[in-house]
C-alpha cells in the first residue's frame, strides 16, 4: 500500500508539474492536500439529475450523471475504500441549531432519505472499486456537494450505487 501511495504522489508531481487546470485544490482542517486528478474533473457534467430522482428512473447499467450532497449517515464514506453515500440535495441536512452535532446524518428528515440515497463507489478502468479514502482522493468531507458521473447498479431492493469514474466537486459546499 505505501508503494501505491508513492507511486501516486510521483505521477501526481508530474501531472502538476505539467498542468494543475483539472485539479482541484482543497482545503480543511488537515494540512492541504490534491485531489486525484484521475477521477476529479474540473468542469461539472452536464445533465445531473437529483439522486431521487435517479432512484425513481434509472437503469441498472444505465450511464447517469447524479447531483448529491455526501450524506445519509454518522459514516457516509467506506473504510478502505474510495465510496461514500450522497442525498439529494433538495433533502435538508439538520443544522447546529437543532442540536444535532452530525448534520450530515439527516436525523432530523431521516424519513426523507431512504428514497433519496445512493452509493457512489469509484472505479478504476477495468470498472473495479479503488482501494482509497474518498476524503484522501477527492479531497471532500461530509456535507460536500458532487456531481458524479458512472453507471447505475440495482441491488434486488432497488438501492441505487454507481460505479463512478468522473466526479465534480462543487467549490465551496
Amino acid at each position: 500500500m505505501q508503494s501505491v501511495n508513492w507511486l501516486s504522489l510521483c505521477v501526481l508531481s508530474v501531472v502538476t508539474g505539467c498542468s494543475n487546470a483539472d485539479i482541484t485544490p482543497v482545503s480543511g482542517d488537515s494540512a492541504a492536500h490534491v485531489a486525484d486528478a484521475q477521477y476529479v474533473v474540473g468542469a461539472e457534467p452536464s445533465g445531473a439529475i437529483s439522486v431521487g430522482e435517479a432512484r425513481q428512473s434509472v437503469e441498472d447499467e444505465q450511464t447517469v450523471t447524479l447531483v448529491g450532497t455526501i450524506g445519509g449517515s454518522s459514516k457516509p464514506f467506506v473504510d478502505g475504500l474510495a465510496a461514500f453515500t450522497i442525498v439529494d440535495p433538495q433533502v435538508p441536512s439538520c443544522s447546529a441549531d437543532e442540536g444535532c452535532p452530525t448534520p450530515w446524518d439527516y436525523c432530523c428528515t431521516q424519513d426523507q432519505v431512504k428514497d433519496n440515497i445512493a452509493t457512489v463507489k469509484i472505479v478504476d478502468e477495468s470498472q473495479q472499486p479503488v482501494a482509497d479514502d474518498a476524503r484522501n482522493l477527492l479531497g471532500v468531507k461530509e456535507l460536500s456537494t458532487v456531481v458524479v458521473q458512472g453507471k447505475a447498479q440495482r441491488d434486488n431492493q432497488g438501492n441505487l450505487t454507481v460505479a463512478a469514474s468522473k466526479i465534480f466537486v462543487r467549490p465551496g459546499e
